[in-house]
């Protein structure tokens, strides 16, 4: 047997789901500070690993070029950071953040499927130049976090030729 719900029409009824709550007051009306208890998400952390990253090799020396380069379409890669030596070598760059070591730690989770996403990647964005300068593929491991962080930049982690 199938039962129809109908809601309440009795106005007193009416009157209770219709009420309005009393408003928490805004904590700069308390005197307290506003306090954000909830953790970064992974793509915060992520994203301010790539940060970290960037602002590194730009101390190095490295200049911007692109950074969160994407192929059109599903199934291709994304390059966090395109940079370019003083020399005029083009530097791909994947940013790897970790808490910690377990499993290797930041840089060994770049996989070998992730660098084929990266060399497809790299190769879709090298069909914009005319002449092809150097290239390399560099990793930037991020390990730890909060005042305990680690940077690890790693040249030439990996390269084309097996690929």
């Amino acid at each position: 047997m199938n039962e129809i719900f109908k809601p309440a029409t009795d106005a007193a009824t009416k009157a209770a789901a219709t009420k309005p709550r009393p408003a928490k007051p805004a904590p700069a009306a308390t005197g307290q500070k506003a306090q954000s208890t909830k953790a970064p998400s992974t793509k915060e952390r992520g994203a301010a690993a790539e940060a970290l990253a960037l602002a590194f090799l730009q101390r190095q020396g490295l200049r911007l070029l692109v950074r969160n380069f994407r192929t059109p379409g599903r199934g291709g890669g994304e390059i966090d950071l395109i940079l370019r030596e003083r020399d005029g070598t083009l530097v791909f760059v994947e940013v790897r953040q970790r808490r910690q070591r377990s499993h290797g730690g930041a840089a060994a989770s770049v996989s070998a499927l992730k660098q084929r996403r990266l060399l497809f990647a790299a190769r879709h964005y090298l069909l914009r130049w005319a002449q092809l300068p150097p290239c390399r593929f560099d990793v930037v491991a991020v390990q730890g976090e909060g005042e305990a962080l680690h940077v690890e930049w790693i040249r030439a982690a990996f390269n084309a030729d097996g690929f």
